[in-house]
């Protein structure tokens, strides 16, 4: 048994595909059966059933499941930690969406620093399903996004709504307009959004991050939904103006972790965020 074995078992999990886990490894197909049927023939038993709909963990697949992600965790925390200068005394690794790192996630390495400052930070950018792929495979400790998927071992956990509100670079703009730009918020918004507006004809631009949509506006003119907090200070400095009879939608933001985070530094790092969470809910969440 090998790391690549732990990698490549762990992302099929994640995915439920064998030519999924292929394209994230950036491997074939092929290398892929081989090095199941490797682990499969190392530890005596089948771990994928294989059909139409992809693959899905045997009972003795689901009891790998953890030592996988052990494994994997194991030499990771080892290739990290060998690196880590001795005024450290341990590291974390947050990544998330790039909106929740406007102004929330900044805060987080704020707040983490001051309370901790011989804890080193690896900061990343993600979209949900790297997230959770790396969540999964035990080199992620906390992923922060709008949408997360249900894996074992992981907790989901609601840490605030976001209020989206439709801004545009134009004052007087009435929505929508064919300068309207959709940014995929994820399924949830789509769903909403459909729903609130079943006629409205498919936009002529679609972005999959708010960031951009914001810089599109910009450059170009035009409007599209954000969050408030993250478009308050474009509002404030009057770069873009808010449609007051524009709708509004409520995004949920979640944390994700390993159910057995029990160090004292995960332990701490989800305390912050909850408080940090908590200030932004306000009394509501009292």
């Amino acid at each position: 048994m090998d790391i690549d074995q732990a990698r490549t078992f762990l992302a099929i999990a994640a995915h439920g595909s064998f030519l999924e886990a292929a394209s994230r490894l950036h491997v074939t197909q092929s290398t892929v059966s081989a090095r199941i049927q490797h682990l499969e023939a190392d530890l005596g038993a089948r771990l994928f059933v294989r059909n139409r709909a992809g693959a899905t963990l045997t009972p003795a697949g689901r009891r790998f499941l953890q030592h996988a992600k052990t494994l994997v965790l194991t030499v990771e925390q080892a290739r990290h930690d060998v690196g880590l200068p001795s005024r450290f005394r341990a590291s974390i690794r947050i990544g998330g969406r790039i909106a929740l790192w406007e102004g929330f996630l900044p805060g987080w390495v704020g707040w983490m620093r001051n309370a901790a400052a011989d804890v080193s930070i690896r900061s990343e950018i993600g979209f949900e399903e790297d997230l959770m792929r790396r969540l999964v495979e035990g080199t992620l400790d906390i992923g922060l996004m709008y949408t997360p998927s249900h894996a074992p071992g992981l907790v989901v956990e609601h840490l605030f709504d976001e209020t989206l509100v439709m801004v545009s670079s134009n004052p007087d703009t009435r929505w929508p307009d064919e300068a309207y730009i959709y940014v995929e918020w994820g399924p949830g918004f789509y769903a909403k959004h459909r729903e609130s507006y079943p006629d409205l004809e498919r936009p002529p631009q679609v972005v999959n991050i708010g960031w951009l949509g914001v810089q599109l506006i910009l450059a170009n003119g035009g409007s599209c939904f954000l969050p408030i907090r993250m478009a308050q200070p474009f509002i404030d400095s009057g770069r873009l103006f808010q449609v007051h009879d524009g709708p509004e939608f409520v995004l949920p933001a979640y944390m994700v972790f390993p159910r057995e985070a029990d160090s004292e530094v995960q332990r701490l790092a989800l305390h912050g965020l909850r408080e940090l969470a908590a200030e932004i809910e306000g009394p509501a969440t009292e």
